[in-house]
């Protein structure tokens, strides 16, 4: 598949702190790439150097072939980017909004009436064109934001955090909007974002950010086959009677590393599979299983055992490691 972004080596300090390090990533044309991790992993540094915001320690980043640091306004006009608080001029419709970036990427009248009719009819916002941009919903201010970054017809669009304090109908509504772009439009999205489980959703392969780092790139599908090959499974499983007996026999199935309680089932994470073993032990001692579902293609399981396999080098750093992935989790 052809690359349009492709970064080599990139890295970001900030004095002796590497915000980016070493940062080798490849992203399809027309893809929707997912860049996922806690605050403070990189994501924003990342998209600062994309957009030629910010410049590189060392390493270099291209989009569509042009160079970030050397070529930054050649960059800007095929890249187009939605920040998590997009804002607008709060006295002006949302038509107007959309005239006045259009005169600002210098074009004639005539294409700014007809951009911005057919971008708001996309986004879903016709009826809102002519409200004032301040009395907009956080889902609409996105929506409208989407409209204003298609204004200059971008290859590829950049968006951080988008789905961040909608309401989950409208989070409905933009991610099939987001998938819309990329599919009917063919552009290019990179989203920039910690919530996983709307992000998984839409995404044609992620990234996973721990301290600057991205360790682990692909389909969510292969990130899972790789965890079970290096002996890391996952389940729910939930029984009748559920009582201090259940969770013991759990325990001590073998191979089982850790069992959780979440709601009204157990999370099992063991070393092998023991569903066969499960259902055998469960019968022999007047369980009847009412759940039982292997976890492994949930991009938080995911990310839970690749943020473990990167926090090894010392204890401490495996404690603060372990403390900002539960904060982030908290988060969904």
């Amino acid at each position: 598949m052809e690359n349009i972004i492709r970064t080599e080596e990139l890295t970001k300090c900030y004095g002796e702190k590497a915000a980016v390090s070493k940062l080798n990533l490849e992203i399809h044309k027309g893809e929707i790439f997912g860049l996922l991790g806690p605050n403070g992993a990189g994501k924003t540094t990342t998209t600062l150097m994309l957009l030629g915001l910010t410049e590189p320690t060392s390493g270099k980043a291209w989009i569509d072939g042009r160079d970030c640091t050397r070529e930054p306004i050649e960059v800007k006009r095929i890249v187009g980017y939605l920040p998590d608080n997009v804002g607008f001029y709060s006295d002006m419709t949302g038509k107007e909004n959309l005239r006045y970036t259009g005169r600002l990427n210098g074009l004639s009248e005539s294409v700014i009436e007809e951009r911005a009719e057919s971008l708001l009819e996309k986004v879903g916002m016709t009826y809102a064109a002519d409200q004032k941009a301040g009395t907009y919903s956080r889902g609409m201010r996105q929506r409208l934001g989407i409209a204003d970054v298609l204004m200059k017809d971008p290859k590829v669009v950049i968006m951080d955090e988008p789905t961040l304090g909608i309401d989950p109908e409208g989070m409905h509504q933009l991610m099939q909007l987001i998938r819309r772009l990329a599919e009917e439009d063919g552009r290019t999205i990179l989203i920039s974002s910690h919530q996983l489980y709307q992000i998984q959703q839409i995404c044609d392969r992620v990234g996973l950010f721990v301290e600057g780092q991205l360790i682990a790139c692909g389909r969510i599908e292969e990130l899972a086959a790789e965890m079970r090959q290096e002996g890391h499974y996952a389940f729910e499983t939930a029984a009748l009677p559920d009582d201090n007996g259940f969770p013991e026999l759990l325990k001590d199935l073998g191979n089982v590393d850790e069992v959780e309680r979440e709601g009204e089932i157990y999370v099992v994470r063991a070393r092998s599979d023991i569903k066969r073993e499960l259902l055998r032990r469960s019968l022999d001692a007047g369980y009847t299983l009412t759940h039982l579902r292997q976890r492994g293609n949930d991009l938080d399981e995911i990310y839970r055992r690749y943020f473990e396999k990167a926090g090894v080098e010392n204890e401490n750093d495996d404690q603060e490691k372990q403390r900002r992935f539960t904060a982030f989790r908290n988060r969904q």
